[in-house]
C-alpha cells in the first residue's frame, strides 16, 4: 500500500465498494468520481450529475437528474486510486 500527499492510497488488490470515491489515472484518461454500481466483473463510476430540464421531467419524473457513468472492468481495478468513502 502506497500513500501520497492527498491522503489517498493505491492498493494492487483494491476491491471497489459502493460509495467509494476513486481516481482512475492512466496516460490516456484522468477521471474521478463515486462508485455508483458494483458487480463481480465491473463497476460504474459516476463522473457527473446534472438536473434534468423541466420538459424532461414531464415524461420521466421518477429520475430527476442525469448521471454520467464510466464503466471500469475488473482488469483495470489495479489502476484505481481509493480516496475516501461516504
Amino acid at each position: 500500500m502506497k500513500q501520497n500527499s492527498h491522503d489517498s492510497m493505491k492498493v494492487d488488490s483494491y476491491k471497489p465498494k459502493l460509495n467509494d470515491y476513486v481516481k482512475w489515472c492512466t496516460p490516456w484518461r484522468n477521471v474521478e468520481g463515486w462508485v455508483y454500481f458494483v458487480d463481480v466483473d465491473y463497476i460504474t463510476i459516476e463522473i457527473s450529475v446534472r438536473d434534468k430540464d423541466p420538459a424532461d421531467l414531464e415524461h420521466s419524473s421518477f429520475h430527476r437528474k442525469h448521471h454520467v457513468l464510466l464503466l471500469c472492468h475488473q482488469i483495470y481495478w489495479n489502476e484505481l486510486i481509493y480516496v475516501r468513502s461516504r
